[in-house]
């Protein structure tokens, strides 16, 4: 099966259980329905990115479902915790891409989405051959990575949250959904 839809989406859930703030950070992201499998990084070719709507109109509840997952959860007071999804797609729409995932705790949610963006668009410019500075600033690169004619896109998908005040547990994921619709 390769994918040709795919869609992101994010979502934050805080409950006293651990594993019932992560559902709850699946419903707030629309996925809670589906049997989630954990897949790795690839951007398929020829892959058309749609909106969340569009994408869930394609799914069934219970039907096995791979996705990118960024998560991140604590369950102290005020700790900052985020999820992001990095994205990286060549100029050539035949060629595969790069999707990332970033989980932290302590970053901003501008921090980690530049970190899963950045992540992706190394992971994609060394399968290019692209040369560049591992030790350059990720706006340096960016600025590479933008004027190089093999890169198309890059962007990330980010969600972040403070550890509820109470010590509930707080969640916060972030998904990119593949879909095969025929």
């Amino acid at each position: 099966m390769i994918p040709n839809k795919i869609f992101f989406t994010k979502g934050v859930g805080i409950h006293k259980d651990r594993l019932a703030s992560f559902e709850a950070a699946l419903r707030d992201a629309k996925i809670e329905k589906f049997n989630l499998v954990y897949v790795s990084s690839i951007f398929p070719a020829n892959c058309k990115t749609v909106t969340p709507e569009e994408g869930l109109k394609y799914l069934s509840p219970g039907e096995v479902v791979f996705c990118v997952m960024a998560r991140s959860e604590t369950n102290e007071p005020n700790r900052l915790v985020s999820s992001a999804i990095g994205v990286a797609l060549p100029q050539d729409t035949n060629r595969y891409g790069y999707l990332s995932e970033h989980h932290a705790h302590g970053e901003t949610g501008e921090k980690s989405g530049e970190y899963a963006e950045d992540l992706a668009a190394t992971m994609l410019a060394t399968t290019l051959g692209l040369e560049f500075d591992p030790d350059k600033a990720w706006d340096e690169r960016k600025q590479l990575y933008d004027a190089a004619p093999e890169i198309f896109k890059t962007r990330h998908f980010v969600q972040s949250a403070e550890g509820n005040k109470h010590g509930l547990w707080t969640t916060t994921l972030a998904a990119a959904v593949l879909i095969r619709a025929d």
